[in-house]
């Protein structure tokens, strides 16, 4: 599992889906998360999200021993801003945010630019600026304005973007995410949607048994989706109940 700490970014369950599009599974979860917790889910690495926090409030943080786990970790935009903060680097507020999209250049021969354009488009969106990065780690790719937007620490597991790779607006981030948790993170992309359907699907009928069992349905993907998978697995023992909360469009 792909543990994705939500700092507040809004392309958090985004950063998800494009991890579960290249073959791994991912939990979108709290960035107070145990260190405990993510044991239990069965974290093999983490992906620190975007937000609209500053690390130099200290305010959002994560739990102290989420980092010495050891799990491998990209830091995205925010994310970077924090291992930068947490693990000896430094960051100050920007003169001037950089906002929309850039060019990356690279600095030099790196794991998660490997295969991408010099330069390559990417979208920023962000105020702070990392000055320096955490000891051990280098600097591979810079913008016109931002001198530190992606560095890595291969030997520690440590990967950092200014920028955001989930959003289509950087043509080469599924490129830069897959070079993360394949070869940044030694990770086998062997999980499909295929599979968790039916895992899921399997799931409901060993729990409801030979019973039968209703599901709430207010018209919005989730509860649709849940009762599409119940149906599947029971058939008309299910029975859907329709949820009227009031947000629904004119005769919907």
């Amino acid at each position: 599992m792909i543990a994705v700490l939500d700092f507040g970014s809004q392309y958090n369950l985004l950063i998800a889906r494009r991890v579960r599009e290249l073959g791994y599974y991912s939990e979108l979860v709290s960035f107070d998360i145990s260190s405990e917790e993510l044991t239990k889910r069965g974290a093999r690495a983490l992906i620190l999200s975007g937000g609209p926090a500053t690390v130099l409030d200290e305010k959002i943080l994560p739990r102290p021993e989420v980092l010495r786990m050891g799990l491998p970790v990209l830091g995205i935009c925010y994310g970077m801003q924090l291992l930068s903060h947490l693990l000896g680097g430094k960051v100050e507020r920007g003169v001037a945010g950089e906002y929309g999209k850039q060019w990356l250049a690279h600095a030099q021969p790196s794991i998660l630019l490997d295969g991408t354009a010099d330069p390559t488009p990417v979208w920023m969106s962000h105020g702070d600026l990392v000055t320096s990065t955490p000891p051990g780690s280098r600097t591979v790719a810079l913008t016109p304005t931002c001198p530190h937007a992606a560095a890595e620490d291969p030997q520690r597991g440590r990967f950092m973007v200014q920028f955001h790779p989930e959003v289509s607006h950087t043509p080469e981030g599924q490129t830069i995410l897959r070079n993360f948790l394949g070869r940044g993170a030694g990770l086998a992309p062997d999980w499909s949607l295929r599979d968790f359907v039916a895992e899921s699907t399997e799931r409901v009928r060993a729990r409801v048994g030979t019973g039968r069992a209703i599901c709430g349905v207010s018209g919005g993907v989730d509860s649709s989706v849940a009762a599409v998978l119940c149906y599947r697995a029971i058939g008309d023992r299910l029975v859907p109940i329709f949820v009227d909360h009031g947000l629904l469009r004119a005769d919907e």
